[in-house]
């Protein structure tokens, strides 16, 4: 139970390959299985997995070099090797390769199962070394803030500083809440812009004339109800940063004239007879799969390889789990502020649900939920609906409330790991009582070992209702 693991697995014979990725399923971890097998495909594959389970015996493949560029690329990833019995060549390649560990082929399900428990840990313990010292926190005003504790948001903020003085368009990929707008602003607080205009427009909250006049402005006269002139973003934001939110949703027209402005710092307003300049940086946010809206002509190609000299992709919020305690008291101090109200504290009980909950509105979800809980200070009405969201995590409160007090210790890792027992409990619970405690048929379901089942049993203390014992 728990966080599922993202494993990449690379097998090329079908049925062992099928064989593993159900045992694989079965041990709550998801799974791709790329055909392909060349090495770069499988680097930028491996890019966003927690395992690559790799077999050392692929045709076509040195295995060596593949392993050197993994390692390259991705230096924390876990790698396991699977080899042959006896094959003693694969044991010394994974030892001079730094590989995580080896698997035996063939194996059984337990041998499996305590590497993927390792991997876990591994995961666990890097997320519970992040120190508040390694922090990376802007204050960016408004109630806003940007915070990077993991090597991925550090690596944004790194790029982020080193684009700023730069002056190129930049285009903001992500999710929709995970804070594009946020980093934007970053780029505009650490560039010598920092101190001119800055300026947002969402390019799919406005009817597609009103968002031409907003970006051009017009001429008295260009159209009814212009009855005097009024500059556009692009001649406020002049010498500052105008933010195009988006922008994936702005209509063709609309592109094609602002591929024209970002080519020669030129335009006119709406009813204008002459050019107007403007130095304005513009940078691009979208939520959109840009490679689906160019395929399908629904953006044009030609802006797209003007603006993204330069990309950053925001992951979301169930990907940095670990930086969900930081961000908690770091948005509890910033909104209470900027709305007048006094902070609130978080317990390890909420702490353990915000990090188990898989947040699909991303920080503008879990900011919400801030807000919420800053105004009614109702922990256990919070909680309780938090929880509710949770498949598998709903505990009676008595059960709960003795689950964290075993595991006070403000570390990440006993947090998790405490919800991780309360789910893995609540499930062999709600399997038994399904099963009226048969726990032969129980264990199959639950997919363990008949022991494995009568050892959590005894574990969890948990004992059959008097009628069915």
């Amino acid at each position: 139970m728990g966080q599922r693991l993202r494993v990449v697995l690379v097998e090329d014979e079908i049925q062992v390959r099928g064989y593993i990725q159900n045992l694989l399923e079965s041990l709550d971890c998801t799974v791709e299985s790329p055909q392909a097998l060349d090495i770069t495909d499988t680097c930028r594959t491996a890019a966003a997995c927690d395992l690559l389970l790799i077999d050392t015996t692929l045709p076509g493949i040195n295995m060596e070099s593949l392993l050197t560029k993994i390692g390259q690329m991705h230096p924390r990833l876990s790698v396991v090797l699977l080899i042959p019995a006896g094959n003693r060549s694969g044991f010394l390649t994974a030892a001079r390769e730094g590989v995580y560990d080896v698997l035996p082929k063939p194996f059984l399900k337990h041998q499996l199962d305590a590497i993927l428990r390792r991997v876990r840990d591994r995961i666990l313990s890097a997320a519970a070394q992040v120190s508040n010292s390694s922090i990376i926190r802007e204050d960016l005003g408004n109630g806003t803030f940007f915070l990077a504790a993991t090597p991925a948001m550090k690596k944004i903020y790194d790029q982020a500083a080193a684009i700023a003085h730069a002056d190129i368009p930049v285009l903001i990929t992500g999710e929709s809440g995970v804070g594009k707008e946020v980093v934007a602003r970053l780029i505009h607080r650490l560039s010598r812009r920092a101190n001119e205009e800055w300026l947002k427009i969402n390019c799919a909250a406005l009817p597609v004339d009103l968002l031409e006049s907003e970006l051009f402005g017009y001429e008295a006269g260009a159209f009814t109800g212009a009855t005097k002139s009024k500059p556009g973003k692009f001649e406020i934001c002049d010498k500052g940063t105008l933010l195009l939110d988006e922008i994936g949703e702005m209509s063709p027209q609309l592109q094609a004239k602002l591929l024209h402005v970002l080519q020669d710092g030129t335009f006119s307003r709406l009813g204008g007879r002459g050019e107007k300049r403007t130095n304005a940086r513009i940078l691009a946010a979208t939520n959109i799969d840009i490679q689906k809206a160019l395929t399908d002509k629904t953006f044009r190609e030609d802006l797209y390889y003007r603006l993204s000299t330069f990309i950053l992709h925001i992951p979301p919020l169930r990907e940095r789990r670990e930086e969900i305690p930081y961000v908690l008291t770091q948005m509890s101090q910033q909104l209470a502020a900027f709305h007048e109200l006094k902070p609130v504290n978080f317990s390890p009980q909420m702490i353990a649900a915000c990090i188990a909950y898989h947040w699909p509105g991303n920080l503008r979800e879990l900011g919400n939920f801030v807000k919420r809980y800053l105004v009614i200070r109702d922990e256990p009405a919070a909680l309780a609906d938090l929880e509710s969201k949770i498949p598998g995590y709903f505990l009676p409160v008595q059960e709960r409330a003795s689950m964290v007090t075993a595991t006070t210790s403000p570390d990440l890792k006993s947090m998790v790991r405490g919800l991780k027992d309360q789910a893995e409990m609540q499930a062999i619970r709600d399997t038994l009582a399904e099963t009226k405690w048969n726990r032969r048929i129980a264990a199959a379901r639950l997919n363990i070992s008949y022991k494995a089942l009568l050892y959590k049993i005894r574990q969890y203390n948990l004992s059959a209702p008097a009628q069915s014992a």
